[in-house]
């Protein structure tokens, strides 16, 4: 169990404690503030949790996690500079964040599987009986509708051969012709007729199983046999039509409606004098009218799908002609709600969608370009997915070399494993190899009791993008190349090889063939990364695709900023083009996303004038700030280390703050500038 301390015990502060003193993974140990009335203090104080008005009083390095919740950034470097190095220091609005999306997770969870228990108990409700055998002929199905109609205890038939349960059952049958069988008619053991539609259960391209279902249709039969005329029938059928909870409809041989219960009217919404009388296309919205179809063939359906009446209800629909003598009479039709059921499937869809995007979030759809160039990057990457080769891709910055690891991820069978993504300059070389590998328990100072599991095993089954791959030391380089040949890792601190299959996703913006002239970059890493390298154009050599790629990003910043921006004019569009974009799609979206904050909120259409802040745009050329130091006071070390943080902020500036374009301009590793960032301070939200 994770300890925390929480500083400032304000609205945020509160809410935090209140949150992590319901969670059995984590326990408050400390709250701090200085006003001793707050509210989080009094709470905490009833809950026996230690208070101070010195937060420094509860630091200790047996502290895990110190949330800073009074907002303060000057708070936030005080603190880190006093905790321990283990100790995890984070901001009230990240910490509430990510409680939030578990919380919303295990929400959803709970959604998913009430609503399961709703279709069991739906399968229950019908008076369809549903019977379904495995491969074995073992019951895996058998609703209470069936144990009703064949006089057996439904939950006791539920793993027993079907041919013990029920003899005279013609679902083995099926598992050897795997054919369709519909509206056959059969005698139950109880002296029950029913009639049963039976098909094969394939799973892809796999069987695994046949299921029946049917319906009583003794007191049908029974009816057909005994009365002799169509009055006779119609004044028998209305009292059994209108005791029933499915929709009912009878039309003569004609075709004209002559009755309905009141279960048709409440799901189609149509009243008598709707139908009675009337054609019986009357009631579709959407589909062939059936009794139509068995007045003239003479013969039953089952199941067909259609929608009905002005509520557009989805339904299935079950017809049976009616016939006295030999003489044709007309029709019945049976009409099931399956509305209820379409949209808990389309919820749970959707579920699974959302599920998924905590993984790899964007597919193939995703990826916008009609360019030559794209799609030959594009249908690469899907050859690339269904191999399990290592694959190398290469492009500028912003191109979209993380939307192409996505995409071949949820385009491979690794889809539904893990997509661990990793930024390889991001992380110090000293972190990295323990974040990659893991490391066992006592490898060096601090390290978590029991070991830690790595990256390379937390995407076991699944996938890992390394993007940066070409900032890479030496030594990691060696490491990963052990991974790629031999499928194993070895965590810090430990000797005993660990077994993993990964599919390894590799990205650089950088020339990985320069860095093997310049010995910085392993020949025989690159041959094992090179397998599948595929190209990523740049903006500037696809530019027939922004106008696409214009309006989709214009769409994504509508729902990030709550604008109805709907397209950029000629002249805009225009402009654009002259501009061969070195930010590439991230450079886009930057600009189109100033240029809608610089609109009103009457304007729809993006123009030129929108452009008039961005010289970027209109000169169609970077330009940089007149870097000027006014020498002063100080060391000369001082003052080149004033001149090189404001050399650094110019240039990151001067590239929409992208780093990786800032060090190539600055002739930095990004590790270096990353360092460097951190040395002087520098924040993209800094005050100079």
């Amino acid at each position: 169990m994770k300890t925390v301390v929480i500083i400032g015990a304000g609205r945020g502060g509160t809410a935090l404690l209140k949150l992590l003193m319901e969670t059995k993974k984590m326990e408050v140990i400390g709250v701090s503030d200085i006003d001793p009335q707050a509210p989080g203090m009094l709470i905490a104080e009833e809950n026996n949790i230690e208070t101070q008005m010195n937060w420094k009083d509860l630091i200790s390095p047996k502290i895990d996690i110190v949330i800073e919740a009074t907002g303060s950034k000057d708070l936030i470097e005080e603190i880190k500079e006093v905790c321990h190095k283990d100790t995890t220091v984070i901001s009230g609005t990240i910490a509430s964040f990510i409680f939030q999306l578990i919380d919303e997770k295990e929400s959803l969870i709970a959604y998913m599987k009430e609503h399961g228990t709703v279709q069991e108990t739906i399968l229950n409700s019908t008076h369809d009986g549903m019977i379904a055998i495995n491969m074995h002929s073992e019951v895996t199905l058998f609703n209470d509708a069936a144990g009703k109609m064949a006089d057996i205890d439904a939950k006791s038939a539920i793993g027993q051969k079907i041919g013990k349960v029920m003899p005279a059952s013609q679902l083995p049958r099926i598992l050897q012709t795997q054919k369709e069988e519909t509206n056959q008619e059969q005698l139950l053991d109880n002296g029950r007729k029913i009639l049963t539609t039976r098909v094969p259960l394939i799973c892809g391209t796999e069987m695994i199983g046949a299921l029946a279902v049917f319906r009583d249709i003794t007191e049908i039969v029974q009816m057909a046999e005994e009365v002799t005329s169509l009055k006779s029938i119609q004044t028998m059928l209305e009292a059994i039509i209108h005791s029933s909870d499915d929709a009912i409809s009878v039309v003569d041989e004609q075709g004209l409606g002559i009755m309905i219960n009141p279960a048709y009217t409440r799901l189609t919404g149509l009243m008598p004098e709707d139908v009675i009388g009337k054609p019986a296309t009357a009631d579709i919205y959407e589909g062939e009218s059936m009794h139509m179809h068995v007045l003239k063939t003479r013969k039953a359906v089952r199941g067909v799908q259609m929608r009905v009446g002005p509520k557009r209800k989805d339904v299935l629909v079950n017809v049976a002609p009616v016939i006295v003598d030999g003489i044709l009479k007309g029709s019945v039709g049976v009409i099931h709600d399956t509305s209820e059921i379409k949209t808990l499937t389309d919820q749970l869809q959707r579920a699974r969608q959302i599920i998924r995007t905590l993984e790899a979030k964007y597919t193939f759809d995703d990826i916008i370009g009609d360019s030559d160039e794209m799609k030959v990057a594009i249908e690469q990457a899907k050859l690339a997915a269904t191999t399990p080769a290592t694959i190398l891709l290469r492009g500028e910055s912003g191109t979209g070399k993380e939307l192409f690891a996505h995409a071949i991820h949820n385009e491979s069978e690794r889809k539904y494993n893990k997509f661990i993504r990793v930024n390889c300059a991001a992380i110090s070389e000293t972190l990295l190899e323990s974040e990659l590998f893991g490391y066992e328990e006592g490898a060096f100072s601090g390290a978590k009791r029991g070991g830690k599991r790595g990256l390379f095993e937390e995407a076991n089954k699944g996938s890992i993008f390394l993007d940066e791959i070409g900032e890479l030391s030496g030594n990691m380089q060696a490491k990963l190349l052990r991974v790629l040949q031999e499928k194993e890792i070895v965590r810090v601190g430990g000797t005993k090889p660990i077994q993993i299959d990964v599919r390894v996703i590799a990205a650089t913006n950088v020339n990985l063939e320069k860095g093997m002239n310049d010995n910085t970059f392993r020949e025989d890493l690159y041959y094992r990364l090179n397998k599948m390298p595929i190209f990523i154009p740049p903006l500037r050599e696809r530019k027939e695709d922004l106008p696409e790629l214009c309006i989709h990003l214009i769409h994504k910043l509508n729902q990030d900023y709550g604008r109805a921006i709907y397209n950029i004019s000629g002249e805009a569009h225009e402009l654009i083009k002259k501009y061969d974009w070195p930010g590439n799609v991230r450079e886009l979206e930057n600009v189109l996303g100033r240029a809608m904050i610089y609109m009103t909120l009457n304007e729809h259409v993006i123009e030129t004038k929108h452009f008039q802040h961005l010289p970027t745009i209109e000169k169609g050329t970077v330009e940089s700030k007149a870097t000027s130091h006014v020498l002063g006071s100080g060391t000369l070390s001082e003052q080149v280390e004033n001149l090189e943080r404001e050399i650094i902020i110019n240039t990151l500036e001067n590239c929409e703050w992208n780093k990786t374009a800032a060090a190539k301009t600055l002739g930095l590793s990004v590790r270096n500038l990353y360092y460097k960032m951190e040395k002087y301070n520098i924040e993209k939200n800094f005050t100079q």
